[in-house]
């Protein structure tokens, strides 16, 4: 005869009467598939899973209970806003006998996706984009937020007005009386003296965050990437040539940004999402030992 074994979260009553807002499990790792488009991968996700135990005297949750719910975020069909739905509400109904209203999740998972070079054909690399998706169940209201952090490159534009000047008045000086100068002796001089100074740039890092639709049939990270990528036309580079790292001068060159300008960038550029959204970007200094950082929002 099997012994039943005991079970204290049922059988003892807290001492401490006090309701908590959440209680579960931190840092549960998953694997799960992403699809979207063309792109589809499983990838390893840490994960966190709490309901909320509103009544005083119940000793504990079920921790098992939503570990084994959370099966179904990593079966093999791709992670869905329905999903995740489907797994909250389950969490919650797990725990009727706790009373439990409420359950949230929080998925963490770098994004791997393979970028082309700038200009050389066929030439491509990885780029690992940290996503942070934040879901949850209050009273039966479903809210889901995806944050994406991205690296890009940001040129000062005063350091660059700074060089110019310099350029300028060391040009000046060595053919200011020459009235025969012609354009193939201005581009020798260039050739040999245009980085008599030159504007400091430093990589930087933008946090973006939106409200995805609840109906919405894939999670839509690639194409936030792509904004985010596209707003602040930078973004740092995975296998470059010589001709990509050119390019990829140009590009700096032609898009001075200050950490507010970059700001403002992103919040311009989200088109893509009818929620609200939350940028924080910080550029890690090259001048300074500190970063410079600017918060901004959409409603």
């Amino acid at each position: 005869m099997t012994a039943i074994l005991p079970d204290v979260s049922l059988t003892e009553r807290s001492r401490s009467l006090s309701p908590l807002e959440w209680v579960g499990m931190q840092g549960i790792d998953l694997p799960v598939l992403i699809e979207e488009g063309d792109y589809r991968r499983e990838l390893h996700a840490h994960v966190d899973a709490q309901v909320d135990l509103p009544m005083p005297h119940t000793k504990g949750i079920h921790m098992s209970r939503l570990y084994r719910l959370l099966d179904g975020l990593a079966e093999d069909k791709p992670l869905t806003p329905g999903i995740l739905r489907e797994v909250l509400a389950a969490m919650v109904a797990s725990h009727h006998d706790c009373a439990s209203r409420n359950a949230r999740v929080r998925l963490e998972f770098a994004l791997l996706v393979k970028r082309p070079a700038l200009v050389t054909p066929q030439l491509s690399g990885w780029k690992s984009y940290p996503v942070t998706l934040e879901a949850s169940m209050n009273e039966g209201s479903f809210m889901l937020q995806a944050s994406v952090t991205m690296g890009y490159s940001s040129t000062c534009p005063c350091s660059a007005a700074l060089s110019r000047q310099l350029i300028e008045q060391a040009f000046l000086a060595a053919h200011r009386n020459d009235i025969t100068l012609t354009p193939e002796q201005v581009a020798e001089w260039l050739t040999h003296n245009a980085t008599l100074a030159t504007p400091h740039s430093q990589r930087s890092e933008a946090q973006v965050q939106i409200e995805l639709k609840p109906t919405a049939q894939d999670l839509g990270l690639i194409a936030l990437i792509d904004a985010i990528e596209q707003a602040v036309a930078t973004p740092v580079q995975t296998a470059v040539k010589r001709a990509d790292e050119q390019a990829f001068a140009a590009l700096n060159g032609q898009n001075l940004m200050f950490v507010e300008d970059a700001a403002r960038r992103l919040i311009n550029g989200l088109a893509i999402s009818d929620g609200e959204a939350h940028v924080h970007v910080r550029h890690i200094e090259s001048l300074h030992p500190h970063d410079a950082v600017a918060w901004g929002r959409r409603d």
